[in-house]
């Protein structure tokens, strides 16, 4: 290599230096121009020793010292040109990491607020704090919850009462020879509220020295079921049961049916009688237009008997009529036999409660139709009175904004024109409704109770009722808390619930077996027949060993309304003390009903120290 080619090499290679400094290529082109230089400068001491071997040593040191020197320098220079460049890439990079780290954070948390809302949307929460910290109790419950006797009556003295409405009002005696007449009853509402019916009615044609005919039960536009008396209870049964208290026939005499019973005065409404009359109103009223005309038709007939003036031997009447005499037909007793043997393990199928409930259609327990081995030996059944009717007469506000108003509006206006006339002309607030206790529990504040209560995630659960307004999303705070929830679609195969499909109120009657048969029953709505036919039912058969969960709704608005700041350890202490005192044994308060609090004379007799004695 020339001298002039190294000065262009060096030259190029300079101007590549800062070209490259200026591309972002620092290092390699640095190193690419020190190469170049020490070869030029390799060659330029060779040209001098060729030229001057001799004299020219000394200049020739000089020269190569010179360069070394400027090479150095250059070195240093972009070795510090080279490291500062780096520094600022690398501080650079920081930064936009560091901003890309916060942006995708920040939209992590957004995102994460966005789904936390569409998810408590999806399962309609209300009550999120507190939810949130059931849900770490559940998995904890078990160990902590002695002090509370979750599967047993925690008071003795409710084994002290036992059922004595099996005794006859007037021991062996037939009724009176005297007939006024026939009585005919058309009940409304559903199960529940017909089964009521037929007991007041037997208690009504006995008051009235009457003939009762078999009961009809009316077609329901909420309910939608044509089952008659026959196709739930047991008639033969029922009559013989009763027959040495009140005469009991299955239809009218030929000379009665072709009557018009509206047109002669012999029809009884509703209307005309007060809400749980006392019996003297009815020998009033009713009594005359039987004398006259040989019948009375009571059309409706919903609670039109009182409780508290009713003599002993009236109320007894109920009671067998309600707990021995209404015995479900085989179909329905032999799949309540086989709904209660899949919930538990059949060797704990031995109770008072299954004998009344079934009867001879009890599976055997020796050799079981259909057990899974290691299945639950004990449930929970749970009331969830949370249907869309329920719910629209409520008048209160579930967290569905303005669409659930809009809809349970519409809802009243087709079934319950009356009450969607009375809201236009008044304002009910439903907040007001909320705080005093008339609101039906949601399934996510029924949650909240068993948790508080010590139920642990794995307590396997009976949901009675029909379809829940809202549906899976409605329910799914619960599911979350209690996994094990089923139902009698769960429990029964299609072939085996066939025979009851489409008649709600044959499907009511199996949720009535289970509910009776549970180790615990837990009350969602104090105002609910079910309930409350279902409380008496355990109340009179259980023994003193059937315990019912009964919340107080209006306290448990209060205590809900501090969701905002209550620990969960004051949370679970009020709501045991609130369950805890409806738990409390006494006799029937006066205006309650016989058939949910049926310790009372006549019905139930509590053993005294000489053994039993009637109150």
């Amino acid at each position: 290599m020339d001298g002039a080619s190294c000065s262009s090499s060096s030259s190029a290679a300079a101007a590549a230096a800062v070209q490259g400094a200026r591309g972002g290529e620092v290092g390699i082109r640095v190193g690419a121009t020190n190469i170049g230089r020490l070869r030029c400068a390799a060659a330029a001491g060779r040209q001098q020793q060729g030229k001057q071997p001799q004299n020219g040593a000394r200049g020739s040191v000089g020269v190569t010292s010179w360069h070394l020197r400027v090479f150095a320098a250059a070195v240093g220079v972009m070795g510090c040109v080279l490291l500062a460049a780096s520094l600022a890439m690398s501080a650079l990079h920081q930064v936009q990491f560091r901003n890309a780290a916060i942006s995708r954070n920040v939209r992590g948390l957004q995102e994460l607020k966005q789904n936390i809302v569409r998810r408590e949307q999806a399962e309609q929460i209300m009550h999120g704090r507190l939810l949130q910290m059931a849900t770490s109790a559940v998995t904890k419950n078990g160990s902590e919850s002695e002090d509370f006797a979750l599967w047993e009556e925690p008071y003795k003295q409710a084994r002290k009462w036992k059922p004595c409405a099996a005794k006859h009002s007037l021991a062996d005696e037939e009724p009176d020879e005297i007939n006024n007449g026939f009585i005919l009853i058309s009940a409304n509402g559903g199960l529940n509220q017909q089964r009521v019916a037929v007991c007041n009615a037997v208690v009504v044609a006995a008051l009235l020295n009457a003939t009762l005919v078999i009961p009809r039960f009316l077609y329901s536009s909420v309910w939608k079921d044509t089952s008659q008396f026959g196709d739930i209870y047991q008639e033969d049964y029922f009559v013989n049961y009763m027959k040495n208290d009140v005469r009991i026939v299955k239809e009218l005499p030929p000379h009665l049916q072709s009557l018009d019973l509206e047109a002669i005065g012999s029809q009884v409404t509703d209307m005309d009688i007060s809400k749980e009359a006392e019996p003297s109103e009815l020998v009033k009223s009713v009594l005359p237009i039987l004398q006259q005309n040989g019948v009375v038709h009571f059309l409706g007939f919903g609670n039109r008997l009182g409780f508290d003036s009713v003599p002993v031997h009236l109320q007894r009447l109920r009671c067998r009529c309600n707990f021995h005499a209404l015995k479900f037909v085989p179909e329905l007793q032999r799949a309540g036999s086989l709904l209660v043997q899949r919930l538990r393990k059949v060797d704990a199928m031995q109770t008072e409660m299954d004998k009344q409930l079934f009867g001879n259609n009890m599976l055997d327990p020796a050799f079981p139709e259909d057990h899974a081995a290691g299945g639950p030996s004990r449930f929970l059944a749970l009331h969830m009175r949370f249907e869309e009717d329920m719910v629209a007469y409520s008048l209160c506000e579930f967290g569905g904004g303005e669409e659930e108003r809009r809809e349970l509006q519409a809802y009243r206006e087709t079934h319950f024109p009356a009450l969607a006339t009375r809201l236009r002309n008044a304002t009910v607030s439903p907040e007001e409704q909320r705080s005093l206790g008339r609101c039906p529990l949601t399934p996510e504040e029924s949650g909240l109770i068993l948790s508080a209560l010590g139920y642990d995630r794995r307590t396997f659960i009976y949901v009675a009722g029909s379809q829940i307004y809202g549906g899976a999303p409605r329910l799914r705070p619960l599911t979350r808390l209690y996994p094990n929830l089923v139902t009698k679609e769960d429990i029964l195969t299609a072939d085996e619930l066939a025979p009851f499909k489409n008649f709600s109120s044959r499907l009511a009657a199996l949720d009535f077996i289970a509910c009776a048969s549970a180790d615990v029953f837990a009350v969602t709505d104090s105002g609910s027949q079910l309930s409350s036919l279902v409380s008496g039912f355990r109340i009179y058969h259980g023994r003193g060993r059937a315990p019912t969960l009964h919340p107080n709704r209006k306290r448990y608005a209060q205590v809900l309304s501090e969701e905002g700041n209550i620990a969960w350890g004051v949370f679970r202490r009020r709501v045991r003390q609130m369950v805890e005192e409806y738990k409390r044994v006494s006799p029937r308060p006066r205006g309650r009903s016989v058939y949910r609090q049926p310790r009372t004379p006549g019905c139930m007799c509590r053993a005294g120290g000489d053994g039993i004695v009637d109150f």
